[in-house]
């Protein structure tokens, strides 16, 4: 043991969080409660009853006095993470779910609990988007929690961490974990379990603090106080570092911290070409915690605001009070620039329960986003008249997602249209003059882009979606991932259609698939005439250096030339070689 304490090891994970972080590590006790089913006498089914709620009671007054600790610390803004805890706490699925369990099958607190963990862990794997997916994770947080309540076990804070450089070392993290952090004790974290897109990933980028996850068995290793570098952006781990090693990566963090900060001058220079032309770099979000990271890298504007979270893991729908209060605080927060908020992108099955949709055999192509929005025009109206009048706080952009044909256009906008007249009845005041738009995602909308170019304000294409749908790939089976090629010359042509098609009915068009974010892709993007790109916030400089180094004259005769391969290698090697000769040394 003496000896495997004093060895180098080096481990690898994902790099959920970019940065090199050197420290001690600190293990966190973060691991499951080991739970063993038992049965329970009918006489003493009442009692445990009364346990799990108990449990509940108190994981209730846990949240609350983290939410006002965090409050005084870090302001209202990132309580929402805490709310979200909350209403997951209340979720009837969760709760009676789970004495139903105990009655029924007349098993103790904890399986039942567990079992009805399971429920929902079935519930969320069948979703095929990566964001939504990983929102199981925070109602594993929360049993997690109510679970530690039950059988006794402690729940260190993190903010309760002794002074010193600290990485955190745990079998997994929570979202309310990270706001806790202090970076000035805690310089990065390492996790079993965990994803990128996790709300818990998520947090670390936009709090910039390195982070590795997914390592499986790192807190099996010894390593509580040794010295450990942790790589968020290969997902490397060094344990025990040699001195070379030591001082390669000192080499490597100097060099990362200096990049860093030369990226962020460019934070308020405009995001312009050599040759004068302008290109509108957005961000991606999904909760307000990522506002501040969005401005602090130069984003002007939210490019795609995802609005699924305020439907998910809770008894009921929200209603238009509750979404006007969540949108009008973003709106707000990035004023006087756009907030572009796409409708509903999920199937029926993962809403509130209250929807009660029957299953489907194939919901990505089911029953989803606006087809499940006109075929509950009610929940639809509720989100409109919602954004309608937060686009009296700032400039807002409303879009609709998983647009296959005319008529889906022209029904939503008439829904649109009767929310306006609503509000007007109702002296509310609300933007008259929003911004419609849709999401070009299916082949059949780049197909017939010219016709709904002539239906609507602006294009915004997920990329994402439309090289699974184009190319027939599931991109979250790793067997196929090789044929998942953004640069496929039926991509290429595809985007130059949609491109000129908006162009031709004077339109813009915003691409904020992960295609935006990838600095090699820049010029084809710029050479293609993309107007506007939304990305996440850390990706934003570094398309900015290369955009600002870029002349979109030369950025359109290697589009020219792009289209005339017929493989994406062909296109891959052509756009890399170019690319190396003219721009290699803004790809640090």
């Amino acid at each position: 043991m003496g000896s495997a304490r004093s060895e180098t090891r080096v481990f690898s994970g994902i790099g959920a969080s970019p940065g090199i972080a050197i420290g001690t590590a600190r293990v966190t006790d973060r691991s499951r409660v080991i739970v063993v089913e038992a049965a329970v006498p009918p006489e003493d089914i009442p009692a445990e009853v009364a346990r799990f709620t108990t449990a509940l009671s108190r994981s209730r007054d846990d949240l609350l006095a983290l939410k006002e600790s965090l409050a005084a610390r870090r302001g209202a803004e990132h309580l929402y993470v805490v709310d979200a805890h909350l209403l997951i706490l209340d979720d009837s699925m969760l709760r009676q779910g789970t004495i139903d369990l105990i009655e029924r099958d007349g098993i103790n607190a904890e399986a039942a609990l567990k079992k009805n963990l399971d429920k929902f862990k079935e519930f969320f794997a069948g979703i095929d988007d990566d964001y939504l997916r990983e929102r199981f994770g925070d109602v594993e947080t929360v049993v997690e929690r109510i679970l530690r309540h039950m059988v006794g076990k402690r729940h260190e804070r993190i903010d309760a961490i002794d002074e010193g450089k600290r990485l955190i070392v745990a079998h997994d993290l929570s979202p309310t974990d990270i706001l806790q952090m202090d970076k000035g004790k805690v310089v990065g974290f390492v996790t079993d379990l965990g994803g990128r897109t996790s709300h818990t990933s998520i947090l670390a980028r936009a709090f910039e603090i390195p982070a590795v996850v997914g390592l499986e068995t790192i807190t099996a290793e010894d390593i509580d106080g040794l010295p450990v570098i942790i790589d968020g952006t290969t997902g490397t781990i060094v344990v025990n570092p040699s001195e070379e090693m030591f001082r390669d990566y000192l080499r490597k963090k100097q060099h990362y911290d200096y990049l860093e900060q030369e990226l962020l001058k460019l934070k308020d220079l405009p995001a312009e070409t050599q040759d004068g032309h302008r290109m509108r770099l957005m961000g991606n979000i999904e909760f307000p915690e990522e506002i501040p990271s969005l401005t602090s890298h130069g984003g002007q504007g939210v490019g795609l605001y995802r609005t699924e979270m305020l439907y998910m893991n809770r008894p009921e729908l929200p209603d238009e009070e509750e979404q006007y209060r969540a949108y009008a605080a973003i709106v707000e927060n990035v004023a006087p620039d756009p907030v572009a908020i796409r409708t509903l992108d999920i199937g029926g099955d993962k809403l509130a329960t209250d929807l009660h949709l029957e299953d489907e055999m194939n919901p990505a192509m089911g029953l989803r986003a606006i087809r499940l929005s006109l075929r509950r025009p009610e929940v639809f109206k509720s989100q409109l008249r919602a954004i309608l009048r937060a686009g009296r706080k700032g400039t807002v952009r409303l879009f609709f997602p998983m647009i296959s044909g005319i008529e889906e256009v022209r029904s939503a906008k008439a829904i649109l249209r009767e929310c306006m007249e609503e509000l007007r009845s109702a002296d509310i005041p609300f933007d008259e003059e929003i911004e419609t738009g849709i999401m070009i995602e299916v082949p059949s909308a780049v197909t017939i882009a010219d016709l709904l170019a002539r239906e609507v304000d602006f294009f915004s294409v997920g990329t994402n979606d439309l090289i699974q749908y184009s190319l027939a790939i599931d991109r979250t089976n790793e067997h196929l991932a090789h044929l998942y090629q953004p640069l496929h010359p039926a991509i290429l042509r595809s985007l130059k259609t949609v491109v000129d098609a908006a162009h031709a009915a004077g339109i813009r068009v915003c691409m904020c698939g992960e295609m935006a974010g990838e600095p090699l892709y820049l010029p084809i993007l710029l050479g293609l005439g993309f107007d506007e790109l939304s990305m996440t916030a850390v990706s934003i400089p570094r398309v900015k250096k290369i955009l600002r180094r870029a002349r979109r004259a030369d950025a359109e005769r290697l589009v020219a030339r792009a289209l005339t391969f017929a493989t994406a290698a062909e296109v891959e090697s052509f756009v890399k070689s170019e690319i190396s000769a003219r721009f290699s040394e803004s790809f640090d």
